[in-house]
């Protein structure tokens, strides 16, 4: 079973350590704070956007928080056709005139998180986003980004593979 950091045949890599990630995470949230704006909600892209997103609501200090749940990637350098939108669904009705902030790990091509935003912004949410890092092909321009690459990123939460019965 290949796993996310499964990338052996990749050379070019940007790999980021549990304490990197401590330190990105808060120089994220700082950018935000410094942008002035304040979100209510912050709502993960599952799996790859929980993480951050759990960090992230300790350093803005938001206590309420949720997740939507999209599946793109189903390998290293594999996708589906387009990414879709898994149950259990969040919770829509709650954020209507809200101020929102959605967070991955990568925007990578983009399709996920534009998915994201734009149903969340249907239902009348101000939307911003905050990611990790940004690829230049990316069809999204992520509002808060901590650093851009074009690398393949191994994350520290899936730098090794699931753990299974012995």
């Amino acid at each position: 079973m290949a796993y996310h950091a499964d990338a052996t045949d990749l050379t070019d890599k940007e790999i980021l350590t549990w304490e990197g990630f401590g330190e990105a995470s808060r120089e994220l949230s700082r950018t935000v704070v410094a942008s002035g704006f304040l979100p209510e909600i912050i709502i993960a892209v599952a799996r790859g956007g929980l993480t951050l997103a759990g960090a992230m609501t300790y350093s803005l200090g938001v206590k309420l928080s949720d997740a939507i749940n999209v599946e793109f990637y189903t390998d290293v350098n594999e996708t589906l056709p387009d990414p879709i939108l898994l149950a259990p669904m969040l919770d829509t009705e709650s954020i209507a005139g809200r101020k929102i902030l959605v967070v991955d790990d990568v925007a990578d091509s983009g399709r996920t998180l534009h998915l994201v935003i734009k149903l969340l912004r249907g239902f009348g949410a101000d939307v911003r986003s905050a990611v990790l890092y940004a690829k230049t092909r990316s069809i999204v321009t992520a509002d808060y980004v901590w650093k851009t690459t074009d690398d393949w990123i191994v994350f520290p939460w899936s730098a090794e593979p699931p753990v299974t019965e012995e």
